[in-house]
């Protein structure tokens, strides 16, 4: 077992498929291909099933991959440690719902460890997949909440795939809407008064049950719904609909703009938002200073 073959698997989890690493790794297929099989004969294990598709993780291999890359990592710090300075590429990912202080902790990794060569990934994805990029260590670190209608579930799921959920902070629900909106002057807003106006929220796929919608209080019936993907196209339909979708109030100027803002909702709910990681594995130096920033950013919005 080698580095370069550890380094292989882990690309090919991330891409895939075996054609989408080679191109990665700057390699041929066959020998790609190669380089896996030889491991998996060593290692006496099946790390990828083959699909027409391409490839997925065995369970054994998920395991694997867990500590393939923790090995990785400890090996990237003796390089930059002894080998003359030498600069190496950091490799992080995170997967989370759309939060903004997500992406402020995030900026903040990039500034302390980018350097001038790296490779940091950040998913703003849907619920189901934050817990599946955890699992399969697509990504270190997933981001989401649970409230009083979906905890028993997420946190069963999350007991089945050996997860473990730490709580950043529990938020009152509140509306996002338009600086421009007639109800804008208000110091909050119940459900009532927010009826005749389009309701916005992320689609989950074909995992589209309440348990993993987005936004708290999905199971009301309302007359106006609009489902997105991303959070730019959201806050463009919230200001130009006069729209509105439900959230932690945890806002960023900065990132979304002065023509959003955040007015608490008048319901008897909460979200309690936090992180999902591996189990009993240890964070990368990435890791734990993500972990700090996101810290730093909540303790600060929820003064």
């Amino acid at each position: 077992m080698t580095l370069q073959q550890l380094k292989y698997i882990v690309t090919v989890a991330e891409k895939g498929t075996i054609s989408e690493a080679a191109k990665e790794l700057f390699i041929s297929q066959p020998s790609l291909t190669n380089a896996i099989k030889e491991l998996e004969k060593e290692m006496q294990i099946t790390i990828f099933n083959r699909t027409n598709k391409g490839v997925v993780v065995s369970n054994e291999g998920d395991v694997f991959l867990a500590y393939a890359r923790q090995v990785l990592e400890q090996a990237s710090l003796l390089e930059e440690k002894f080998l003359n300075g030498k600069e190496t590429r950091p490799h992080f990912s995170v997967s989370c719902q759309h939060y903004s202080f997500a992406v402020n902790a995030f900026v903040d990794v990039i500034r302390e460890f980018g350097g001038s060569q790296y490779d940091f990934t950040l998913r703003e994805t849907q619920t189901y997949e934050i817990i599946e990029d955890v699992r399969r260590l697509k990504s270190e670190i997933g981001i989401l909440y649970t409230s009083s209608k979906n905890e028993e579930v997420i946190m069963k799921l999350l007991k089945q795939q050996e997860l473990q959920f730490d709580e950043l902070f529990v938020a009152k629900p509140h509306v996002f809407i338009s600086s421009r909106h007639p109800l804008a002057g208000r110091k909050a807003l119940s459900l009532d008064d927010l009826e005749e106006y389009p309701y916005l929220s992320f689609e989950q796929g074909e995992y589209n049950s309440f348990y993993y919608s987005e936004e708290i209080l999905s199971t009301l019936d309302r007359k106006k719904n609009i489902k997105v993907r991303d959070r730019a196209t959201l806050f463009n339909l919230v200001i130009g609909l006069n729209g509105y979708t439900v959230s932690s109030g945890v806002i960023s100027e900065e990132l979304n703009g002065a023509n959003i803002i955040a007015k608490p909702l008048l319901v008897k709910e909460y979200m309690r938002i936090g992180t999902v990681t591996q189990k009993g594995m240890a964070l990368s130096r990435y890791g734990k200073a993500y972990m700090k920033a996101l810290c730093k950013y909540t303790e600060y919005d929820q003064q």
